[in-house]
């Protein structure tokens, strides 16, 4: 566990930037926001939208006493992909990062982008990611080149080393700190562990003064690992374990807050950044009815849980139905804390302040919402539809994965297809001959994202 000694010359150099002339003590700090974002972690994988087999107690306490979301997005259900677009606030498709980098991947998040930890920093904050990155595993793609003061954890998804099941091309797993790789094929039963002790250590030492904390966990994508802590202690096996330790990880930051009389000025947001990979059978999620997992554009693959919790802010127990997306938390905590949002760029999110604080009619600030695969277009949801274009998919074939070993998948097809998501979540009737107006509104905002997007299932 790193410990660190408080500077407090530092923490007041920074506060005298935050707060103009003679209002500075009069006026409220700025909230702490602390972004906990698992790998592949499913719509009903924690106990508050209806996991089995196991107990969520901390998570499910963050939407006791926040608002949790019931129609929430990625833009892309893809590791590198969606990361791309939760931390920058724009579309994947815009920022050039597509599927999931692999190891000495030629491209990364270019140093022009504008990341949430650069956002941060224009307003004096401590920053630190203890996780998962994904986004470029060499300079001058890495967390530090892009905002973050701190960094702890692995370049890209754990399975990519020479222990995969299937493939054993992949190099030695590296774990880094800073820009430094400090040891290779890391023990993975310890991941979870010291990811929350940096969190917490972190937590301590900028008690006071803002901070910003991301904390993208490496589980439960696969392999699945668990400390001796938790092993066999759910129902479910292991993945149960595995979410049962990420659950324990929560706690543990929520209480760092409350040691240090933080949680009244502490946003926690917890998300995660794709659907389960089924082809893993008992070692994935579930997204319980909703349909496929991850890579699809269906809503097993790109919905997912999110909770936000603010006590004093974000009314406890509250329940948001209103479509929103992970490209939704930069210009929304931008506002927040008084930043900027870049204004040479595109930003596709927008302020979802009045939905995360339940404001009487608030409503989703997107005329829609567009889903890619890779280039594809291939879905957008407006309202309570969604459509879908026709597209090729992949989908699990009789031959089920299981024990940490993949199944197969199968290539299929879905046609122009139109969905009533509120009666529909499982995307299962296709209403689109009952409501061609929908249709043809969909395709307008589809049609829309081409022109600025581009399209390659349409060559644009």
């Amino acid at each position: 566990m790193i410990r660190h000694t408080p500077n407090l010359v530092a923490w007041f150099v920074a506060a005298l930037g935050l707060l103009p002339g003679a209002a500075r003590a009069a006026a409220a700090p700025p909230p702490n926001v602390v972004l906990i974002f698992p790998d592949d972690l499913s719509y009903a994988d924690v106990g508050c939208y209806g996991a089995k087999g196991y107990s969520t107690p901390n998570i499910d306490r963050l939407a006791k006493e926040g608002v949790r979301f019931t129609d929430f997005y990625v833009a892309q259900a893809v590791c590198s992909a969606s990361r791309a677009a939760l931390l920058t606030g724009r579309y994947s498709n815009r920022v050039g990062i597509l599927g999931a980098l692999g190891p000495a991947a030629k491209n990364g998040i270019a140093k022009s982008e504008i990341t949430l930890a650069q956002v941060f920093k224009s307003k004096g904050y401590a920053t630190a990611i203890f996780g998962k990155w994904h986004l470029g595993d060499h300079d001058p793609y890495l967390p530090t080149d892009h905002g973050f003061d701190e960094y702890f954890g692995l370049p890209y998804s754990n399975d990519m080393w020479p222990n995969h099941p299937t493939d054993k091309r992949y190099p030695p797993l590296p774990l880094f700190n800073g820009k430094k790789v400090v040891q290779t094929q890391p023990d993975q039963h310890l991941l979870t562990t010291w990811y929350t002790e940096h969190a917490v250590s972190f937590i301590e030492y900028n008690a006071n003064r803002p901070f910003f904390l991301y904390v993208p966990h490496s589980m439960p994508h696969v392999p699945l690992f668990v400390s001796d802590k938790f092993a066999g202690k759910s129902e479910r096996g292991l993945f149960g374990d595995v979410i049962e330790e990420i659950d324990w990880s929560v706690g543990q930051i929520l209480d760092s807050l409350k040691r240090n009389r933080l949680e009244d000025n502490t946003l926690v947001i917890f998300s995660a950044d794709n659907g389960p990979w089924l082809s893993y059978g008992d070692h994935a999620g579930s997204a319980d009815g909703l349909r496929e997992g991850k890579a699809t554009t269906f809503e097993g693959g790109v919905r997912e849980p999110a909770i936000f919790r603010w006590p004093g802010h974000v009314p406890a127990g509250a329940v948001c139905h209103e479509p929103a997306m992970t490209i939704d938390v930069l210009p929304t905590v931008a506002k927040l804390i008084g930043a900027d949002v870049p204004a040479d760029h595109v930003i596709d999110g927008r302020d979802i302040w009045p939905l995360v604080t339940a404001q009487p009619g608030a409503k989703s600030p997107h005329d829609a919402l567009y889903f890619y695969w890779n280039r594809e277009l291939q879905a957008v949801r407006s309202g309570n539809w969604k459509l879908h274009f026709p597209h090729s998919y992949r989908t699990m074939t009789e031959k089920k994965g299981g024990g940490g070993k993949p199944g197969e998948y199968r290539e299929a097809r879905i046609d122009l297809s139109l969905y009533d998501l509120q009666t529909d979540p499982g995307e299962i009737k296709n209403v689109a001959a009952d409501h061609a107006d929908v249709v043809e509104r969909l395709t307008r905002f589809a049609d829309a994202a081409r022109h600025d997007m581009g399209d390659s299932l349409q060559g644009r």
